[in-house]
């Protein structure tokens, strides 16, 4: 007896990474004289988590300094490949040692 069932051709919805992956780089030890970028994808409150952020920073680690997010950006907006190309050689240029990232709703 055939099945009555109708078959259907199942695909995998993931597709294969075209970059491998790269686990974070190491933490840094002190921020202490460290210059921080900060980035931001203009979504959800950067604008009044940031200013807290740096108060915090400033009160833990003497001589910390830091490149706003204005500097970098709207790297989730309509220009965001233009931004995204250009942010590594933007985060060398302001000197940054380090970055914050990943606020967001």
């Amino acid at each position: 007896m055939k099945n009555a069932e109708p078959r259907h051709e199942v695909l995998w919805p993931l597709a294969k990474k075209a970059v491998p992956a790269h686990g974070a780089a190491p933490r840094l030890p002190d921020l202490s004289g460290k210059t921080v970028g900060e980035l931001w994808d203009y979504i959800f409150r950067g604008d009044a988590v940031y200013p807290m952020i740096r108060e915090r920073l400033r009160a833990r680690y003497p001589g910390i300094r830091f490149v706003d997010y204005c500097e970098f950006g709207n790297f989730h907006g309509a220009r965001s490949r233009e931004i995204i190309a250009g942010l590594a050689d933007k985060i060398r240029a302001h000197g940054c040692d380090a970055v914050i990232s990943g606020i967001g709703a």
